[in-house]
């Protein structure tokens, strides 16, 4: 009878034990670290407005630079036990020079704005994807300075993993427009991401991009660099900034040799239930 007592009472003991880990909360440098992962993760079902500003200098033949900042609104939305769609919209707010005879004049404008759905797989594996389509919508405020002002469609994938402190993955899209400008455009994302303590990351995500239409030679963008970000809390509200540099190793004639990249990113985390 002693014996049946001391191994119930220990069946509760252990119990006890297992209920306490499961429900421990995670410390704020943890919340930190798992919500700096999160932001490297494209299909993250997690609301967020980034605010990405880039910066292209050195266009010829003046020495002029190019200024795009991309507006990103992202918003998962759970259409089953199993299927995240993931929409991501960038509406691009764009200012560059307005006459090669004067330099220090430019002009700024509502480019042609993008929307991307992926559907995703919610559960957890080694292997993260997502895929869906890609559109252009024509609401570039004039076509000859802020887009081609035509609709545009194609696939877009994007796959990562995460591996202890490094997150690595790419985003891969084609768009065709259909109209008086017929444009064939790929894009190519590659980030790797490595985490380091207090939510601080190093990161190197260069976009590549060709225009399949233009002459040899003349197609590609393709730059090289990386930068450093860190997430914290601005009172309640938790933001990821970053900051990074790369330069374009293959460019069209005249396009500018480097960019800069600065990203405040607001994150809108799901609150754990009680």
């Amino acid at each position: 009878m002693k014996l049946q007592k001391i191994l119930f009472a220990l069946l509760i003991l252990s119990s006890a034990m297992v209920f306490a880990q499961e429900e421990a909360p995670l410390s704020e440098e943890e919340q930190a670290a798992a919500l700096a992962k999160a932001t490297q993760n494209p299909l993250a079902a997690m609301y967020s407005l980034p605010f990405q500003n880039n910066t292209t200098f050195g266009f010829e033949p003046n020495n002029t630079s190019q200024n795009v900042l991309n507006i990103q609104p992202v918003i998962p939305v759970s259409l089953s036990d199993g299927i995240n769609l993931i929409n991501r919209v960038i509406i691009p707010i764009i200012t560059q020079p307005q006459s090669i005879d004067d330099p220090s004049s430019s002009t700024t404008g509502l480019g042609d704005i993008s929307y991307t759905a992926w559907f995703s797989p919610s559960k957890a594996s080694k292997l993260i994807w997502g895929a869906g389509p890609a559109l252009q919508i024509p609401t570039g405020s004039d076509p000859d300075d802020f887009g081609s002002h035509e609709f545009g469609v194609g696939p877009s994938v994007v796959a990562l993993t995460m591996i202890d402190k490094w997150v690595a993955g790419v985003v891969v899209n084609n768009i065709w427009t259909f109209g008086d400008v017929e444009e064939n455009k790929f894009l190519f994302q590659y980030f790797v991401n490595y985490n380091l303590p207090n939510a601080v990351y190093v990161v190197s995500a260069p976009i590549m991009t060709s225009n399949w239409n233009a002459p040899d030679g003349e197609q590609w963008i393709v730059p090289f660099g990386g930068g450093i970000g860190k997430v914290f809390k601005l009172g309640n509200q938790p933001i990821n900034v970053n900051a990074q540099g790369y330069y374009n190793a293959v460019k069209p004639t005249g396009w500018g040799e480097w960019q800069m990249r600065i990203q405040v990113q607001l994150l809108f985390p799901k609150k754990a239930k009680k």
